[in-house]
C-alpha cells in the first residue's frame, strides 16, 4: 500500500500565519499591487509570496543573467531583478505596451531600469533570436499556457547546468477539461506537467504556491 500523501491545505486561517513569514514587500511593490488591483486582469499578477520566493531563488544561485516570459505590470520582474548579483541583467518578454508601461514606471521607482531590458514581441520570437550559448542562470515562465512547451525548450537549451527555470500556474487549469465526461482529457497544463516529470535533462519539483509553481534545475 502506498503511503498517504503528506500535505497541509492552506485555508484562510493558515494563510494568515504563513504569509507574513514569506513576504518581503516594499513600498514600490505595495503601490504596484494596488494599481494592478484596479485592472480587469488583476488576477494575472503573481502572489506576494511567489515574489519573495523568486528573489530568494535568484539570489541563492548567484544569478547574473535572467529571462522572464510574461511581465504583465512588473511585480515578478522587480523581485527577480532585486535578487540578481551585481551587474546582473533581466530580459523581460511581453507583447503588451499598456501593461508593461505600468511596469516601466515601477522599475524606475525601484531604481532598476539599469538591470531590466524589455522586448515587446512574441516571446517565442525573442527567445529564438537569442544566442544559443547556455548563459541563462534563471528563467521565469508566466505567460500564455498554450506556448509553455515552446518557451521551456528555448530557455532550457540556453540555461547553464545548475540553472533554474520557474514555471507559474502549473496547477491552474489542470482540472479535467470536462469533469462530467467518463473519459475526460487533460488540459495543456497537465500535459506540460507530465512532460517535465519525464524530462531526463532536468530535476524538478512542483510546489503548492499560489496556482502551483514548478522549479526545474538543469542537470550538468
Amino acid at each position: 500500500m502506498s503511503p498517504k500523501p503528506k500535505y497541509t491545505v492552506l485555508d484562510d486561517s493558515l494563510s494568515g500565519i504563513s504569509w507574513p513569514t514569506a513576504l518581503r514587500t516594499t513600498a514600490v511593490l505595495d503601490d504596484l499591487r494596488k494599481e494592478t488591483a484596479s485592472l480587469e486582469q488583476a488576477g494575472m499578477q503573481i502572489a506576494p509570496d511567489q515574489g519573495t520566493l523568486l528573489r530568494l531563488l535568484v539570489s541563492a544561485i548567484g544569478a547574473r543573467q535572467a529571462v522572464e516570459v510574461g511581465t504583465f505590470t512588473g511585480y515578478s520582474s522587480i523581485c527577480i531583478a532585486r535578487g540578481l548579483a551585481p551587474g546582473g541583467r533581466l530580459l523581460c518578454c511581453d507583447v503588451s505596451a499598456e501593461w508593461t508601461a505600468i511596469a516601466r514606471r515601477h522599475w524606475e521607482k525601484a531604481g532598476l531600469l539599469d538591470r531590466i531590458e524589455l522586448r515587446l514581441a512574441p516571446a517565442a520570437e525573442t527567445l529564438r533570436a537569442l544566442p544559443p550559448d547556455p548563459v541563462v542562470d534563471f528563467a521565469f515562465i508566466d505567460a500564455d499556457k498554450t506556448s509553455y512547451s515552446v518557451y521551456y525548450e528555448e530557455l532550457l537549451r540556453r540555461l547553464r547546468p545548475g540553472g533554474l527555470i520557474a514555471v507559474d500556474n502549473v496547477l491552474w487549469g489542470v482540472r479535467w477539461s470536462n469533469p462530467t465526461s467518463r473519459t475526460p482529457t487533460p488540459t495543456r497544463s497537465a500535459v506540460f506537467n507530465d512532460a517535465i516529470v519525464t524530462d531526463a535533462r532536468v530535476d524538478s519539483v512542483m510546489l503548492g504556491v499560489a496556482d502551483g509553481l514548478t522549479l526545474v534545475r538543469k542537470r550538468g
